[in-house]
């Protein structure tokens, strides 16, 4: 007996070795039992018909809050047809549309302008922001009061950076395909085009080796990409080695206009030509028509130009007509003031937002070149009524803009002087 127990204390540590052992493995196999269990249970829960009814009705309301909805601007869409496509009710669209009626600014859509909307669908899907893209350097944010339909708006300038750049080259072509290989972009194009519309005939009095200078602005995001352009600083066309050079002043607050050295403005009531790039092919006067085979007074001047070739409203007015005008196929009708009038026929197609009754600016595009109604080929068929008469657009005298005189004189001197130290930096730097 005393050496069983002496044995038993020799191997106790190796008996409690075994043991515990041996639970740990008891432990763990009903441990692996119970998981079995719990995932076939598990498993049950899952397939089960009203745990899952009762999972989708949790998940459901776990949806996010608000429905961000962006837009981007196409052909002939308006506001109206724009907030339909919207999932609110006719009163948040009523309110949306009588916010827009409110702000003169946002009048007229441009096709790629990017609207942005946020519905609260909490609170009966309520339009709670809109925002919109008024050009591409800023955006109005409009924000609704709560408990109320009115929305405080807030403009938002976009981050970029103003760059002053500076172009010249040697007219080879066309005015327009001169700049166009220098990378100029297309609104500048046609604004330069503008300002010299007044006092140059681009089809006529520009000859090939003509040059032309321009410093105008140019936005840049953080990539260094080209985002916007903006105004014309500086420009001069070389004609003949005869200098037109024009700067950018503002003669008073909010009113800027272009002058040439001697202070006098570029602006006239009229342009003398309407579109770049065309060809004078048909003058005022009797002629041939081309479709009726007889002789007939040609009441206006065509330009033949190329199908989409913008058109420009050579003055500042109201629109009298925009529609399907018979022989003139699609025209425009604009009223200048108590004298004059101006017709714009053959159109392809309208600018954006003309229609009766827009107002429009002198320069602004209002149609395209086509070839609709009486037409053998893609051309502008322009006419100017003085006094109810139809006249010889390329004839008339127009009246000059504003002459600057006295202190504003001086005041536009200093100007001058310092855009073209402006230029001469730019130039130096260049070589």
């Amino acid at each position: 007996m005393r050496k069983l127990k002496k044995k038993l204390r020799e191997y106790s540590l190796f008996i409690w070795l075994i043991l515990l052992v041996l639970i740990t493995l008891l432990c763990q196999h009903y441990y692996n039992k119970n998981i079995q269990n719990q995932a076939t249970n598990f498993k049950k829960i899952l397939n089960n018909i009203y745990f899952n009814k009762t999972l989708k009705e949790i998940t459901s309301n776990l949806n996010p809050r608000y429905k961000l909805i962006n837009y981007i601007v196409k052909s002939g869409d308006t506001y109206e047809n724009i907030i339909k496509q919207i999932e609110i009710k006719n009163n948040e669209r009523k309110i949306f549309l009588n916010t827009i009626k409110k702000n003169k600014s946002l009048k007229i859509l441009k096709t790629g302008q990017k609207l942005f909307f946020k519905i609260d669908k909490l609170q009966d899907s309520i339009l709670v922001e809109f925002k919109i893209e008024t050009d591409k350097k800023n955006e109005i944010l409009f924000s609704r009061i709560v408990d109320t339909n009115i929305y405080k708006s807030k403009l938002i300038e976009k981050n970029f950076t103003k760059k002053i750049v500076y172009k010249e080259t040697i007219i080879k072509n066309s005015l327009y395909n001169s700049a166009e290989i220098l990378g100029i972009k297309p609104n500048i194009i046609l604004e330069f085009a503008r300002l010299y519309g007044f006092q140059v005939d681009f089809q006529r009095d520009v000859w090939k080796n003509d040059s032309f200078q321009i410093i105008y602005e140019e936005y840049i995001d953080a990539s260094g990409k080209i985002i916007d352009t903006g105004n014309i600083i500086f420009a001069n066309l070389n004609l003949q080695n005869n200098d037109l050079q024009l700067y950018r002043y503002e003669y008073k607050k909010n009113k800027i206009d272009y002058f040439d050295e001697s202070g006098k403005s570029v602006r006239k009531t009229l342009m003398k030509t309407p579109i770049n790039g065309a060809r004078l092919s048909s003058s005022f006067g009797k002629r041939k028509h081309p479709i009726l085979g007889y002789n007939k007074m040609h009441t206006g001047t065509d330009f033949a130009a190329p199908k989409g070739t913008p058109i420009m409203a050579s003055g500042d007015g109201i629109v009298t007509r925009a529609q399907w005008c018979g022989g003139g196929g699609n025209c425009v009708k604009i009223k200048h003031n108590s004298m004059y009038q101006t017709v714009y026929a053959h159109l392809s197609k309208f600018g954006n937002g003309i229609k009766k009754g827009t107002r429009v600016k002198q320069g602004q595009i209002i149609g395209y070149v086509g070839s609709t109604g009486l037409s053998t080929g893609p051309h502008l068929h322009y006419e100017v009524i003085r006094n109810g008469k139809k006249i010889n657009s390329q004839k008339m005298k127009l009246p000059s803009g504003i002459i600057l005189k006295g202190q504003e004189r001086k005041k536009f001197e200093i100007s001058k002087i310092k855009i073209d130290v402006l230029k001469s930096e730019i130039i130096s730097k260049l070589n």
